[in-house]
């Protein structure tokens, strides 16, 4: 007989803990969009080269690491690489044969090679990009773009609810 109470509380009571919500906080004023954050598949590789696990490159740890990457490569000890060599770099180093910078923007004198001094100008100009704010060091947050997400909105850049809905006939 005491066993019925038990079941019987159990039963009541079941409904109500299966019914409890999780009710997100509401903040005062208007919504600010969900940001995506975005890495350039550079800012990857840049990143790869800190060395002492700083979470800082340093202008000497940068140069180092596109050296290794270009003699990674470079495996005949030419000094150059071809548009096929620099496209097998861009696949192992920045992750995809695409990406850039492209071997035509790399190849300043247009002969069709990409040498060690002109890749090392052409991320020279990218080091300096990224260093925003100028201190000869790049950290995880210069690497990083913050970009509203666009994907909810319809061509016109409205946000999706509010774009009209197709008539049916």
């Amino acid at each position: 007989m005491r066993l019925f109470p038990l079941l019987l509380a159990a039963c009541v009571a079941g409904p109500a803990f299966a019914q409890q919500v999780q009710v997100a906080p509401v903040f005062p004023g208007p919504q600010q969009p969900a940001a995506t954050v975005m890495v350039e598949p550079v800012g990857m590789m840049i990143a790869a080269f800190d060395r002492d696990g700083d979470a800082r490159v340093s202008r000497a740890e940068f140069e180092a690491g596109l050296r290794q990457s270009f003699d990674s490569i470079d495996t005949r000890k030419t000094g150059a690489l071809g548009y096929i060599a620099f496209s097998d770099w861009s696949e192992r180093w920045l992750g995809d044969r695409n990406t850039l910078p492209s071997p035509f923007e790399t190849d300043r004198d247009g002969d069709n090679r990409i040498t060690w001094d002109e890749l090392d100008a052409r991320f020279a100009l990218l080091f300096a990009r990224f260093d925003a704010d100028k201190d000869g060091t790049i950290t995880r947050k210069e690497l990083l773009t913050l970009r509203p997400q666009m994907f909810d909105r319809d061509r016109r850049g409205r946000p999706m609810e509010a774009a009209p809905k197709p008539r049916r006939n």
